[in-house]
């Protein structure tokens, strides 16, 4: 069920998924290009062998259990629970911070991977991985389907495992070339 590196960036340009124009990124950096995962899911059953092939590539990490933030990371923790035959939770947005809701916990000592569709600079990867922390868990991986933060993105001693890695350009809206052009920008996230 394993995908290649082909099979993957088609998947990705067959779903429309890499968009071309000016940003603003979650990050609040600007950027030509805009990586919308949730155009692959559209298809579960692609979403369903993406997962599959990063957890394969993941090979044992020893996890209980699978966090995502909501909402991008949502189908990328859930399939990839799936695929492992862990559980799967996620952490809600209150106030821009990241809590547990809906029953969901963490014991101490629990060992857990954080599952996100794209990471950029790390910032809500991040804030997952101080949050399984606060709890008493043990993040073991992060998981995510692009990294698209050009080999910048790090969370210390906890293995990062992507299934693709683009390095696009991003920008301070200072720096930004469609800014000094005065481009209208797009800020496409979860929010559109």
């Amino acid at each position: 069920m394993s995908m290649t590196d082909a099979e993957i960036i088609d998947a990705f340009q067959s779903a429309g998924a890499l968009l071309t124009g000016h940003f603003q990124l979650r990050s609040k950096k600007h950027s030509n290009r805009f990586f919308q995962a949730a155009l692959v899911f559209r298809n579960p059953k692609i979403g369903e062998k993406l997962c599959q092939t990063l957890a394969e590539r993941m090979g044992d990490t020893g996890a209980e259990t699978v966090i995502s933030p909501a909402v991008g990371g949502l189908i990328v923790g859930q399939e990839i629970a799936r695929a492992l035959g862990l559980n799967a939770i996620f952490a809600d947005k209150e106030n821009d911070q990241l809590v547990l809701k809906r029953g969901f916990s963490i014991r101490k000592g629990e060992k857990v991977i954080v599952a996100e569709d794209v990471v950029t600079e790390g910032g809500r990867v991040q804030q997952t991985i101080d949050l399984v922390k606060s709890l008493g868990g043990i993040p073991v991986a992060v998981a995510v389907i692009t990294d698209r933060s050009g080999g910048k993105a790090s969370f210390g001693d906890i293995p990062f495992y992507s299934l693709i890695k683009l390095n696009l350009p991003t920008w301070t809206a200072e720096e930004c070339p469609h800014c000094k052009n005065g481009e209208a920008i797009d800020v496409p996230g979860s929010k559109s």
